[in-house]
């Protein structure tokens, strides 16, 4: 016992049985060695004076054998009973229980007693079974791991002393392959079945359902028990469609919201994946969707740019703000209508109109009570978006209407200030007032014919010359006596001053009888006689 560094006890006589010194325990001990089981260890092997025998470490190679049915001395098989993986012994081993009277020719002499330093490094047996046990498993597990699902999922692997040989992660990518195919060692083809997304497993493969007798190149030696830790990222069958796990409500948070700016895109057009396109259909105005999306109806065996990889299943949590077809006519709902409604507005009629303006999902954008008075516009003219002029048509004094307007009638695919692009709009809309128009191109027209001698007449002072006072109060007395309108506007002086200056055709600040013509005698229509 000395030579191995414990007290010397003195002399001993002869030993009857192996000396056996744990002089290391692990604290954790699930397996001992038993009658029948296939060990692996390593050895130092000594005589009494230190001189070394034999070495498994010299050799590069643990031993590997069955303990207990003659294949060791008698005295190994007795010292290793009881050992547990990466406990270490020291074992003294008489020569009767070793090699005997007769010895090893030319490397251990007879009656030798044996010294040996031994560490277990693996116990299995043919019996064993697939060690799984559940780390972690997610609350929610829709679906398990089945034969022929492909699967993605990280793993550190080592050898049952703890030695390690692979890790997904020192290579920053999982392991993708299938189940059930003959790809995988059939432990972990096992090992893997029944588990959910997200799920961690630890995973104790017997050499018989590993690497067996052969190993694996230089990690794995032969009749090793092999060690994973696994996590399961995602998992799918090439039969796979899309599927819908969640409905209604519930807060998201993902990669549009981050650049608070939503998605704008064509179902149907290949403008998007297919599993989303299909994921799409159907949903509702304002639905909240989760859609799980297989990678051969997404980016497939390559994956996408650095963050999606090649063979993903991709999860999208949707919420639908709005959708529309770019054949979609402006919807119109009315709330009221008064009863005595003769003279609704047409185009090139003047409106003034109160409105509130909002995204479908509620959010507010606009509106005309923030402001002093109403809204102003002449139906037609371009001024308002598309289908809030055509959502006005037709409204009587005091109608409110509700106006779902599409894009390609409102700011299109850009935008506005304050309006995200391809946005459908919701007006309120409350018509306050009406002024009937005039024609398009028109200032002012007379609802009769036009007086005669219409030169002399506008000629006040009678001086063979029009100045812009004169012309004002003329036109003006028009209107005041209700012989023609003009074009209505929250300005009427600057529209008549627009038609002095069309009618001062040499800018000199005055129109003379050569200069004042109607209408009529410019373009030869006679729909309406007017300035």
């Amino acid at each position: 016992l000395s030579i191995l560094g414990v007290p010397g006890l003195g002399e001993p006589g002869p030993l009857e049985d192996v000396v056996i010194d744990r002089y290391f325990i692990p604290k954790i001990c699930l397996r001992e060695v038993q009658m029948g089981d296939f060990i692996r260890y390593h050895y130092n092997g000594t005589f009494k004076d230190g001189k070394k025998f034999d070495s498994s470490y010299d050799r590069g190679t643990t031993v590997a054998g069955v303990v207990g049915v003659g294949r060791l001395i008698t005295g190994m098989d007795r010292g290793l009973q009881g050992m547990c993986v990466n406990e270490r012994r020291h074992l003294i081993v008489p020569p009767h229980l070793g090699y005997g009277s007769i010895g090893v020719a030319g490397l251990i002499p007879p009656d030798a007693t044996l010294y040996f330093d031994v560490v277990m490094l693996d116990i299995w047996n043919k019996k064993d079974q697939l060690q799984v046990t559940t780390l972690a498993r997610p609350q929610r597990c829709n679906r398990t791991v089945e034969s022929s699902d492909f699967v993605r999922y990280h793993y550190n692997g080592t050898l049952l002393d703890g030695t390690p040989f692979d890790s997904s992660y020192s290579k920053a990518s999982t392991y993708d392959t299938y189940v059930g195919t003959g790809w995988l060692i059939k432990g972990m083809d096992q090992g893997l079945l029944g588990m959910c997304a997200g799920e961690k497993r630890s995973i104790i493969i017997p050499p018989f359902l590993a690497y067996g007798e052969k190993g694996y190149g230089t990690v794995i030696p032969p009749q090793a028990s092999l060690v994973f830790s696994v996590l399961l990222v995602d998992f799918h069958n090439p039969k796979d469609g899309i599927t819908l796990p969640l409905h209604g409500a519930g807060g998201f948070s993902g990669c549009s919201y981050s650049r608070n700016q939503t998605y704008n895109t064509y179902i149907g057009k290949g403008f998007i994946i297919p599993g989303m396109d299909q994921g799409l259909q159907g949903v509702c105005m304002g639905e909240r969707r989760r859609v799980v999306v297989p990678p051969h109806l997404a980016y497939g065996e390559n994956g996408a740019g650095d963050k999606i990889p090649g063979s993903a299943v991709l999860q999208f949590d949707v919420h639908i703000i709005d959708f529309h077809n770019p054949e979609d006519p402006v919807e119109i709902q009315t709330l009221f209508r008064p009863q005595d409604c003769n003279l609704p507005p047409r185009h090139r009629d003047f409106v003034r109109y109160h409105y509130n303006c909002s995204l479908l999902d509620g959010t507010r954008l606009f509106s005309s009570h923030d402001y002093e008075k109403p809204q102003e516009v002449t139906l037609g003219t371009h001024r308002v978006i598309e289908g809030l002029n055509t959502g006005l048509l037709n409204m009587c004094v005091g109608e409110r209407r509700v106006l779902i307007v599409p894009p390609h009638l409102g700011h299109g695919e850009s935008g506005a200030r304050g309006v995200p692009g391809s946005a459908v709009l919701r007006f309120e809309v409350e018509l306050v007032s009406l002024e009937e128009g005039v024609p398009e191109g028109y200032l002012f027209i007379w609802h009769g014919e036009p007086p005669t001698n219409l030169f002399e007449q506008m000629d006040l002072n009678k001086d063979g010359e029009i100045p812009a006072e004169e012309f004002s109060t003329f036109i003006k007395t028009q209107v005041t006596e209700g012989k023609g309108r003009l074009m209505p506007s929250s300005d009427p002086e600057k529209v008549i001053a627009d038609m002095f200056r069309n009618q001062d055709r040499n800018q000199d600040g005055k129109i003379s009888p050569e200069e004042l013509k109607l209408k009529t005698d410019e373009d030869q229509e006679k729909i309406h006689e007017e300035l």
